[in-house]
Order: structure tokens, then sequence, then C-alpha cells
């Protein structure tokens, strides 16, 4: 089955039905990218960082017309590439006004090198559009060890021209073995204001709950409170990026930043305000959307899995359990092979570290019920390997020991996962 094909637009599945949350409309934006907000431009270029193909592009800047209030989460990983360093610095103060992204090199294990490299990056980035470098942010993917090519990148980022669609050229850039650009934007309209969230990711490899090689760009046009954006982006990520499991490794390139400049004239959304839940809403839908087009595009993957955990004791547990499901390399090759061996979802669970009594587990592949109370019922083999031969897998766990739900998001484990990351070098 061809990923390309059967995802124009990243994932077929998502629904961009209204949603309606109290009194607000939240809708997806055909088309939308990270340029939808009001006052957004992107570029990118082909600098020549990662090997040519048709169409490449590895260079790339963000920029805002106004400046923004900024937050990010990065890398759980102990070793931290240079720009995840130098963007922890910079965002102390809470403010940004554009972001440079290179693909092909992550500038990380680089040292002061590599450090100096983003700096100056930066630097090349505020020149090329008139902003003061401390206001500018670095991201790089790619290759972990080797320095980035200054040379390339001092010639690139003057290549680059800024415009209002650039967003899906931005979106190109950040990619590395992804094979589909991932791009969203939402419009929310609550009583008499009106704003808008765009975004864009890259992942397809080394990814694992807490972060992952990932990168991804938030924009909004919406006045809002610092401390509540920090929140928000905390709450959305838990629910969506930090759900998602490839492969089971993390990088030190990983980050999540959102930039809100406030053009969208709206009463300043705060944690207690009328707009506050509408706007964590929007916020969650295109984070989701953005992690499910990641999981569907795992290195080699054939299939989305989707694991729900429900009736778990605590939100944590319940998101310990859906993860581990998720990620267990044996669930994930039943899945590619079609395998309705259900006992290795059982068993995640139970190694998953959550509260657990097998006697009261209830398990279901699709809509089909296998284990009802710990036992398994008699089911049709054939129906449920064509769930498991499907685009998309849904399993369901019911704990019955409480009331917390979590979904967790993966992919199948293919031999083309193990052919991309035994010749990555190569």
């Amino acid at each position: 089955m061809d990923k390309v094909d059967n995802q124009s637009n990243c994932l077929s599945y998502v629904q961009y039905d209204i949603v309606l949350v109290m009194e607000a409309k939240i809708k997806f934006i055909t088309g939308g990218s990270i340029t939808s907000p009001r006052g957004l431009h992107a570029g990118a270029t082909y600098a020549g960082i990662k090997k040519e193909a048709d169409n490449a592009l590895d260079l790339g800047i963000l920029f805002s017309e106004a400046p923004c209030k900024a937050a990010a989460l990065f890398t759980t990983n102990r070793i931290k590439a240079a720009p995840i360093v130098l963007c922890q610095q910079r965002l102390q103060s809470g403010r940004a006004a554009a972001i440079v992204v290179n693909s092909g090199c992550a500038n990380a294990c680089n040292g002061e090198q590599g450090l100096s490299d983003a700096i100056e990056m930066a630097e090349l980035a505020a020149w090329n559009i008139g902003l003061s470098p401390e206001d500018v942010l670095v991201a790089s993917t790619g290759m972990i060890g080797q320095p980035l090519p200054m040379n390339m990148i001092r010639a690139g980022i003057g290549q680059i021209v800024l415009s209002r669609e650039g967003g899906n050229e931005l979106a190109r850039a950040m990619m590395t073995t992804d094979t589909i650009p991932k791009k969203a934007a939402v419009d929310v309209r609550i009583g008499d204001s009106e704003f808008t969230i765009g975004g864009i990711a890259k992942g397809s490899g080394m990814i694992h709950p807490n972060l992952a090689t990932l990168l991804c760009f938030l924009t909004t046009d919406a006045t809002i409170d610092i401390d509540f954006l920090r929140l928000a982006l905390r709450k959305a990520a838990d629910d969506s990026f930090n759900m998602v499991s490839i492969d089971g490794d993390t990088s030190p390139n990983d980050m999540v930043l959102i930039m809100a400049n406030g053009l969208a004239g709206n009463r300043v959304i705060e944690q207690d305000s009328d707009q506050a839940s509408a706007f964590q809403e929007a916020l969650d839908q295109v984070c989701i959307y953005l992690a499910k087009c990641i999981a569907s595009d795992g290195e080699g993957a054939s299939k989305l899995m989707e694991v729900t955990v429900k009736g778990a004791p605590s939100v944590a547990g319940a998101r310990l359990a859906a993860r581990a499901v998720a990620s267990s390399p044996l669930v994930k090759a039943a899945v590619h092979g079609g395998d309705p061996n259900w006992g290795r979802i059982m068993v995640a669970v139970g190694r998953s570290g959550v509260e657990v009594m097998e006697s009261k587990i209830d398990l279901y592949i699709g809509n089909i019920s296998l284990v009802k109370a710990g036992h398994q019922l008699p089911f049709d083999r054939e129906k449920v390997v064509a769930v498991f031969r499907s685009s998309e897998v849904s399993i369901t766990l019911q704990l019955n020991l409480g009331t917390a739900t979590a979904t967790a998001w993966g992919c199948d484990l293919s031999e083309e996962y193990v052919t991309i990351n035994s010749q990555y070098t190569t």
C-alpha cells in the first residue's frame, strides 16, 4: 500500500468536522499550515546539506511580523544538541520572532563548535530578515556527530524568500526519513473573537514518548498570557507527542515550540478566561493530528496503531499502559504480519507498571471482543486478521479499575525499518 497515495492530506481518517467547545467553533482549515495565522511568513531552499533528491529542501525560516510570546518543550535525553542548548537559553525571556531550521545535520555531539555554529546560524537568519539575533531560535535534525556545513548555510540563508504561502516549503525542509510533510491549522471562533492555530512537524524514526526525533513548530495569532501558553503547550504535548512511539529511541534534538504574535486582537487569553478552554481544545486538536501523522509515517510503516486504555486507576497509569502496548516490538511485529497474537498485548500491559488485575481486563481488536474478565472468548480468527491487515489498527483495553483513559499511537514494525536504519549513513 502506497503511504503517500493514501495520505494525500497526511491522514485520510482525520475528521474535519466543526468541534464545539462551549460557545466556540473549531474547524480545520483545508490546506492549512504554520503560516495560516495572521502575520506569519516562511520559506525554504535547498542548500546542499542533505543528499539531493527531486524537489529537495533542507533549510528554512519562519518569521512573525510582530514579536511573539514563545514557549517550548525539549528533549529529555541528557545528550542535547547545540540548537536545544541555545533555544533553552533564549526562551527564558518568553519571546521570539523567528526560527531557522535545517535538515540533514543534527549539529549534535559537536561540543563548543556546535554551539558557535548554532549562534552563527541564528545571526545569519536575523541579518536576512532584519531582526536582533536574540529573537531568532534554531533547530536542526539529521545525522548526529557531524559538524554543520556552515559554508552551505551561509549561502543558503540568503536564498530563502519568505511568503505567506511558505509554510508548506518549511514543512518539507524539515523532513529527514519522513515520506510526507506534516501540517495543519484550525480556525477558532468564540463570541466576537476569531483566532487561528497552525503547525508543522517532522518525525519518522527515533520516536518515543516524552518527545523523540521530533520537531514541531506551532503558531497562533491569538493574544495570550505567557504562563497559560506554557501550560497549554504542556497539556497538548502530553496528550499527543508524548503518546507516540515508533521505535523506543529518543533524540538530542527534540523540540515542540509555540509562538503567539497577538495579531488577532482578541482579549488576552488567561487560564481562567472564557476563551481558555477553546484555545486548549484547538491546540490539542492540531497536536493530536500532527502526532498521528508522525505515527502513521513511521520508518517502514504500513499501518497506524491506535491503542486506547480505559478504566485505569489514574491518567498516568492509563498513559503508561497505552504507551507500553504501542511501543512493544512484539505487538508491532504481530500487527505487521496480521497475526492476532493477543497475548502479547496482555503482557505488554502487565509490564507497563500500571496496576492491573488479569481477572478484570477486557480486550478488543477493532470492535471484536477477544478477552472478557481475563478469559479468552471464542472469536473468528479471520475477522481479527482482517483488522490487523487494514491501514489503521485499533486496540482497546478496559482495565475496570478506575475511570481514567488514554490513547497512544504507533505503527507496525517491518523489514523496511531494519533496512532504513542499517544503511542510514551509507
